[in-house]
């Protein structure tokens, strides 16, 4: 082919991909905030865990463990199922709710359970009913319930993690990095649902304090978790809880002396780090699923973080190249144990918290403070 047609050529096809993204883009990206350093060198204490319920899982994305019931264990997954495991290992398919987009779990006081629907907002189940507690707020539709909390006195915080997508594409969420995120309260007083904080980066897991001072979300898009006050001088008032941290903070839990255990994604690979530098190689890339779906793919490890009430990192454990467990998504400490949920496994990770204590000092790995 002469010169002149190849370059002829060439552009056309320079063109016609832009021309492509223009049409086809669905995101309207902003910069990204600076990817987390990583300051804490792997240890890979995670590979060490038991897979629980293998293979029955489809991607059990929450785990709760109810002490009131000698330690049953519960999880949803992506087959409309709450699945329960006894205290002697047995699982059984509990309660169906239906739909794919069972998120976040949550014990009540009444002995229901709080349930996150992605897709149909905040949700109780009860023994033979289901009830929708809040799909809209204030006039806008709750588009993404992500994870729930409830406190004392009933009130359930949960979060809606973006208002333009839903978790089918909760990655063009990420990539497209707008603060369109918001930390919810359900009022069981009233039936509504109000906003509490908005502009959040991707609200995931909601936690609260052992005295209910204050609540934690965390924002994925961010790297960080915030906090609102409820109790005290600072009561209605937003701060930072936890910043810089090493990866994107998923679900959230309190942990038996008070401090919190939080999920971390590790959404980095050499690929993904270079599509999110620019906003311009955010719309290519999201206007082709195919490269979506292939660039998703790249991101490898698991990792869980320890932090302290003010906000300070102490443990880091990690699978750093997802061989045993990769992408969890929630963490839950009982009795001396540590489980995770994940949307990349069959299983519900355990991990003895004292195999753990043996695993760094034989590694020699050095808590940070």
């Amino acid at each position: 082919m002469a010169p002149g047609l190849i370059g002829t050529a060439a552009l056309a096809v320079v063109v016609s991909l832009a021309v492509h993204v223009v049409l086809n883009c669905p995101i309207q990206p902003v910069p990204s905030p600076p990817l987390p350093a990583a300051p804490y060198p792997p240890n890979n204490l995670l590979q060490g865990l038991e897979k629980l319920g293998e293979p029955g899982l489809i991607a059990p994305e929450d785990v709760y463990v109810d002490a009131a019931a000698g330690g049953t264990l519960y999880t949803a997954t992506r087959d409309g199922w709450l699945q329960r495991m006894h205290p002697n290992g047995s699982w059984e398919q509990w309660r169906f709710v239906g739909g794919t987009g069972l998120l976040g779990i949550a014990p009540s006081a009444d002995g229901s359970m709080i349930v996150c629907d992605a897709h149909k907002g905040l949700l109780r189940v009860e023994e033979k009913r289901v009830t929708i507690l809040a799909s809209t707020v204030q006039g806008s539709t709750i588009r993404f319930a992500d994870a729930a909390i409830e406190a004392a006195d009933g009130t359930v915080y949960f979060s809606d993690a973006c208002t333009r997508f839903g978790f089918d594409q909760w990655f063009l969420a990420y990539i497209e990095s707008r603060p369109t995120g918001r930390l919810l309260k359900y009022d069981p007083r009233t039936g509504d649902a109000s906003v509490e904080l908005d502009n959040l980066a991707f609200a995931n897991g909601v936690a609260l304090s052992r005295d209910e001072a204050f609540v934690v979300v965390c924002e994925s898009g961010g790297f960080r978790c915030s906090r609102l006050w409820l109790k005290g001088e600072k009561a209605g008032q937003a701060d930072t809880f936890v910043q810089d941290l090493p990866g994107c903070p998923d679900n959230i839990r309190l942990a038996s002396d008070g401090s919190f255990w939080i999920a971390i994604h590790q959404l980095r690979s050499p690929l993904l780090d270079l599509v999110t530098r620019w906003t311009w190689t955010k719309r290519f890339v999201a206007s082709f699923p195919v490269l979506v779906d292939r660039i998703m793919a790249t991101a490898k490890g698991a990792m869980v973080v320890q932090v302290s009430e003010n906000g300070d990192i102490i443990h880091v454990l990690d699978d750093s190249e997802g061989k045993v467990i990769n992408f969890i998504t929630s963490v839950t400490e009982y009795n001396g144990d540590l489980y995770f949920g994940s949307l990349s496994t069959n299983f519900v990770g355990k991990l003895s918290l004292a195999n753990v204590s043996q695993g760094k000092k034989e590694a020699h790995v050095t808590d940070v403070q």
